[in-house]
């Protein structure tokens, strides 16, 4: 299937594809072109981030780009199209593509005035189909023509929804109070609460936003007469979209709100899910890594290890392994709708990674059969593609358990939530110098508390407590990596 679709010999639309495993919509994070750019076959025309990752999208023909459909900032839906190319620039004019369809929270039209035209069908992209185009047409406005009306307010309604001011458009009718051709007044759900717990009939408002519609502004300048009226912002200039703000500061400046989208709302519906599925079971372990800490040194310098990067993780990660080895029936998945329980004979090992967009799990595909030169690689180069915003969607699925590392906060340790579709996360603090009993003595030694969670459906008590035991007694003494292997 493609994303593209062509309005004429000359325009061609590229539409969201579904960039992930059946995801509906992506917010554009970046645009790398603007109008009037020549663009080839395979350029990257945007980055777009979806609910797992985000992603760099490819133009899949040459030509020069006619219109950006869409400011950076904006969620699209997949199917809609966001860009335009003209493929033969300099051959004349001709018609420009056509709009795309514009979801409007404004009320505005009334029931019963839509055209009467079946639906169109659904477009096919990359991955499954995008949601189908409207049919539905504004009622024409007096003393103008309802395409162009009914285009300006969804623009504008689309950019205040965005966080955008609106573009520039002509001068309209003075605005006057009560709703245009005396229908319903213009205003998107938010500011008709507002009015109404402010006890604000919208009709007497005068409202200053593009083409009639009623800002927030609008109702508390009703609802305060004696205040001075809000001058409207001057449009912005036509050239490059600017990203929309990622908080909104309230009137009082005593709150921030931040909306919640992309990979931030899929973790938050994630851990809810988890949390309420999964039966968890958490258990500690403080021991003594000293001899662990040794090795990270000596390995550093060996030479086999040359160009990765030694770490604590990475001999943590090794001891997991070599402790599931022992304990294969943890790496487990619980089939609800078979009411099985999936044994895995493969370990995709998640590591948790902090990134600028939040908690991300990517993992390392068949960990287990990695040596531990390979194992370095591997972690190097995940946590790296994480914290650059990389991560493609793939490398965040079909993981089975997971390592969360809160020491390199200076946290103790924690009660971590369980990936969803996983048996078992080991949380790892930090690692300090504590006083500890050591050959009957009372010395400076390299202490950590590691945490075990698990899906009590899968993992008993005694199971659990044997992994748990199995990594801390190879963190204790790194020689059984050799000897349990």
């Amino acid at each position: 299937m493609t994303t593209m679709t062509e309005t004429s010999a000359r325009f061609r639309e590229f539409k969201m594809p579904d960039v992930g495993e059946g995801l509906t919509e992506a917010e554009i994070l970046k645009w790398f072109v603007q109008p009037g750019d020549t663009v080839t076959d395979g350029q990257v025309v945007c980055e777009v981030e979806t609910a797992k990752a985000a992603v760099e999208l490819p133009i899949p023909f040459d030509g020069v780009v006619h219109e950006l459909r869409f400011p950076e900032g904006t969620t699209v839906d997949v199917g809609q199209v966001i860009i335009a190319i003209d493929v033969a620039p300099g051959s004349g004019d001709a018609p420009a593509p056509a709009a795309a369809p514009v979801q409007e929270p404004v009320e505005a039209a009334g029931p019963g005035e839509g055209d009467g035209d079946a639906p169109k069908g659904r477009t096919p992209v990359l991955v499954g189909y995008g949601v189908a185009e409207s049919s539905t047409k504004r009622r024409p406005r007096k003393g103008a023509s309802a395409a162009p009306e009914a285009a300006a307010v969804a623009a504008a309604v689309q950019a205040e929804l965005n966080g955008h001011a609106a573009p520039a458009a002509a001068p309209s009718v003075p605005a006057q109070a009560g709703a245009p051709d005396g229908g319903r007044p213009l205003a998107k759900p938010p500011v008709r609460k507002l009015a109404k717990d402010l006890g604000i009939d919208l009709a007497t408002v005068v409202p200053t936003g593009k083409d009639g519609i009623i800002t927030r502004e609008d109702v508390h300048a009703a609802a305060a007469p004696a205040a001075t009226t809000p001058v409207a912002a001057p449009a912005p200039s036509q050239a490059a979209p600017e990203a929309p703000a990622a908080a909104v500061v309230s009137d009082s400046a005593r709150e921030t709100r931040i909306p919640v989208k992309g990979v931030r709302k899929a973790i938050a519906q994630a851990m809810v899910g988890s949390a309420f599925t999964a039966p968890h079971v958490t258990e500690f372990v403080t021991v003594d890594v000293t001899r662990t800490m040794k090795l990270v040194a000596e390995l550093k310098e060996d030479k086999d290890m040359a160009g990765v990067r030694v770490n604590p993780l990475l001999i943590i990660a090794k001891a997991l392994l070599v402790a599931i080895k022992r304990n294969p029936e943890v790496n487990a998945a619980w089939d609800e709708a078979n009411q099985e329980i999936v044994r895995k004979h493969y370990v995709n090992l998640g590591i948790a990674a902090a990134t600028p967009r939040g908690l991300i799990v990517p993992n390392i595909k068949d960990a287990h059969d990695q040596t531990l030169p390979q194992l370095a690689a591997s972690l190097g180069e995940l946590v790296t593609t994480a914290r650059d915003g990389k991560t493609s969607p793939a490398a965040m699925a079909g993981g089975t358990v997971t390592i969360t590392n809160v020491g390199v906060f200076g946290v103790d340790t924690g009660t971590p939530i369980l990936n969803p579709g996983e048996s078992a996360i080991l949380a790892v603090g930090a690692i300090k110098l504590q006083p500890w009993v050591h050959k009957g003595k009372v010395k400076p030694r390299q202490v950590t508390t590691l945490a075990l969670s698990f899906d009590h459906r899968l993992v008993d008590g005694e199971l659990g407590s044997k992994v748990l035991a199995d990594v801390a007694a190879i963190l204790e003494q790194p020689k059984r990596l050799i000897t349990w292997a």
